[in-house]
């Protein structure tokens, strides 16, 4: 058993410890998951059900080995929005359908890199992912969203036109402050729950000053089915190269992602996630959780840094506390008048939440620099991470025809890793990027 483990990955918690537990880690990972489909337009409700689904899946994969929680990935939010299209007077997807095929892509890439590893190992990743590429790639994503998170909180729609609004930019404040002091001043449970904590509050104030509608949950049933978004039935399954490469090229940041996790997650349990299950099996169940998501209308999954941070907080590794989450989450999403109430979250609240939240992105991936070392006196990583800046967040896009072009985010990734391949002056030995994975 782990050192100073309450409940170990394999100890059974009690019907009580279970419920309670269980709840704990669905509100943890519950503010993020539902907004990242209320910012492209997708079902907040079918993105609870596949989060809790997805992470069936992906401890069925992981041997029950890993307690760890997947939720929505906001990597793909800029991408999801180029290739599915965002109706600016109303918020909803254009194209909902081609968002759900780039992401069951980018599931089926996850599961041809995992073979690979499974294969030769992962070192090859490593050096193929150095934080020199993946670092500035998740500033691009953090700040090329920060103009549609600022025009969220200060903006109205007033017959199709952005217009500004001092009423609602104070309910974007309110949430924004509201999670900083959630992020800043507690130290306990709250301290994992700032985004669900900080839309409560920007919420209850929106209603105070009266800018929230509720007909919609007046008119909702208390039993409803998630919004299903099926190929062949919803939509026509059409793979273009535009949405192969508008969502594909991401993995480089998510995979990235992925492994930091594992190895976050290592250390607070006290184990090797890399090498047992092994990453290619947790990279595997990441995939398919995507897939499977998408395949039924939801968003892209990852494993949540905010469950981790419960894990470490109550010291409860059980994976059946993440399992009871899970069905939690399920049965949830069936709840038609909690589903109508979070479509009634004013656009201000949403974006006062992700100022913070975008710009948390941007510094992860400063602090990714800081934490690896990188040294900007060496011209090498000076220009790989300018080029990667610019070409993301100044939108460059490689036009070969009308529908087929490589454009911002994904470009700048792809574009970094070239750098990084041919760019002499890469360090010989090429130290261990993630050391703790000896």
């Amino acid at each position: 058993m782990t050192k100073n483990a309450v409940l170990d990955i394999n100890d059974k918690p009690s019907a009580g410890q279970l419920i309670t537990l269980s709840f704990q880690h669905m509100f943890a990972m519950f503010g993020a998951t539902i907004l990242v489909p209320q910012l492209v337009g997708l079902s907040p409700a079918i993105a609870l059900l596949t989060s809790g689904i997805a992470t069936i899946i992906f401890l069925i994969i992981t041997q029950f080995k890993v307690p760890a929680y997947l939720g929505s990935s906001f990597a793909f939010i800029s991408p999801i929005i180029v290739v599915a299209g965002i109706d600016q007077t109303t918020g909803a997807s254009i194209n909902p359908g081609n968002a759900m095929i780039g992401a069951m892509a980018v599931g089926v890439t996850y599961g041809v890199v995992s073979l690979i590893i499974w294969k030769t190992g992962y070192k090859w990743l490593m050096r193929l992912l150095p934080p020199i590429v993946v670092a500035p790639v998740i500033m691009v994503i953090g700040l090329g969203l920060a103009g549609t998170a600022v025009g969220m909180a200060m903006n109205i729609t007033v017959d199709g036109v952005p217009q500004y609004s001092v009423l609602h930019f104070s309910a974007a404040l309110v949430t924004l402050f509201a999670a900083i002091i959630f992020t800043i001043f507690f130290k306990n449970i709250l301290s994992t729950m700032p985004i669900l904590l900080g839309l409560i509050i920007g919420y209850i104030y929106s209603s105070i000053i009266g800018i929230v509608d509720f007909t919609k949950v007046h008119e909702a049933a208390w039993f409803a089915l998630p919004e299903f978004l099926i190929p062949g039935v919803h939509y026509e399954f059409n793979i273009t190269s535009t949405i192969l490469l508008g969502m594909v090229p991401i993995v480089i940041v998510t995979i990235a992602e992925h492994i930091g996790h594992q190895l976050v997650l290592g250390k607070v349990v006290n184990r090797n996630y890399i090498k047992d299950p092994g990453l290619h099996r947790s990279l595997l169940g990441d995939g398919l959780g995507t897939f499977v998501s998408a395949f039924i209308g939801g968003p892209p999954k990852t494993t949540y840094g905010e469950n981790i941070g419960v894990l470490a907080i109550t010291r409860v590794f059980s994976v059946y506390v993440i399992l009871g989450a899970a069905i939690l989450a399920i049965l949830f999403s069936f709840v038609g008048k909690a589903m109508a109430l979070i479509q009634t979250i004013p656009t201000a609240v949403l974006g006062g939440i992700s100022i913070l939240l975008f710009g948390i992105i941007a510094s992860s991936g400063l602090r990714m620099l800081v934490e690896n070392n990188i040294d900007f006196g060496n011209n090498r990583n000076m220009v790989i991470a300018s080029v990667i800046l610019v070409i993301g967040i100044g939108g460059a896009a490689l036009r070969f025809t009308e529908t087929f072009a490589i454009e911002g985010m994904a470009l700048a990734a792809i574009v970094g890793v070239i750098l990084n391949l041919v760019l002499p002056g890469r360090d010989k030995e090429e130290k261990e990027i993630y050391e703790t994975t000896k």
